[in-house]
């Protein structure tokens, strides 16, 4: 379970200073996320980018909609200075989007797998929906279940040998919004409506370059699943799962690059009228 303080501490950090190979892992989803959200954005208006991480979300669409004013908000403090610096004409700010004033009046929302981490998600999402002008869209990106995704289940059982899977109810996490049917019930009884998902199987390039196994094997230490087990260990341990990883990793070796296969939902909905 990755918390609150994890966001603003440990694990915003790592990400923060993983955020070209995290982005680059994401590339091919976002392609497909950018095109749902630039397909509901409108031209001109105010734009909420929930747990904007390092921007690469709200840089894409800054620049297809210059009009468009966006905030970005997160819970770490260095993926926000990254985001500032990388999207001069948004405007970010460090804030929880469960807790702290959300300004309101907002035309779109939308998010690249940042709404997995809520203690209370109806809470959460009935406060972004009443921040929303009726009728506004909502996308997001969220994982599809473990086993659709290699990084998070076929690699680490080949790795460590156990067999992850995904929680029985909800656990705030990467997989937290993994089963369908809970979040279409968590969107539509938190007052959104027009609820649809699609799923998107992507590419997750976890290394590429003149070692990609190399790489890949030093950003799974650092993020995922593997990374904790691998940091916990021994250093005897530790290195036979470092080399039982690389040797996992380069199967998945294609053209200098190591793509594992992985999936999501790119989730649409439009806020309800308030009650």
């Amino acid at each position: 379970m990755t918390t609150t303080t994890d966001w603003q501490t440990r694990v915003g950090d790592v990400w923060a200073a993983e955020h070209r190979r995290t982005d680059r892992s994401l590339a091919d989803l976002a392609r497909h996320l950018n095109a749902a959200v630039l397909a509901a954005a409108p031209a001109t208006g105010t734009a909420l980018d929930i747990g904007c991480g390092a921007g690469a979300t709200s840089a894409t669409i800054a620049a297809a909609r210059p009009e468009l004013r966006i905030t970005g908000i997160d819970l770490s403090e260095p993926l926000i200075a990254i985001a500032k610096a990388r999207v001069r004409t948004a405007t970010f700010h460090v804030a929880d989007a469960a807790t702290d004033p959300l300004p309101g009046g907002f035309d779109l929302l939308y998010s690249r797998h940042g709404v997995m981490f809520f203690a209370d998600p109806a809470a959460a999402f009935t406060r972004l929906r009443q921040a929303a002008n009726p009728g506004a869209p909502l996308v997001f990106s969220c994982f599809r279940d473990r086993s659709r995704n290699a990084f998070a289940a076929a690699l680490v059982e080949q790795v460590t040998g156990e067999a992850l899977s995904d929680p029985a109810g909800y656990a705030r996490g990467p997989f937290a919004f993994a089963n369908m049917e809970f979040v279409y019930d968590l969107l539509t009884r938190t007052g959104w409506s027009a609820v649809t998902a699609a799923s998107i199987d992507f590419d997750y390039v976890a290394g590429e370059g003149e070692d990609p196994v190399a790489d890949a094997t030093s950003f799974l230490t650092r993020i995922g699943p593997l990374s904790r087990s691998i940091a916990d260990a021994g250093p005897a341990d530790r290195d036979r799962l470092l080399a039982r990883l690389s040797d996992a990793l380069a199967r998945y070796v294609l053209d200098n690059r190591v793509v594992l296969p992985a999936s999501a939902w790119i989730w649409r909905a439009q806020a309800g009228e308030p009650s």
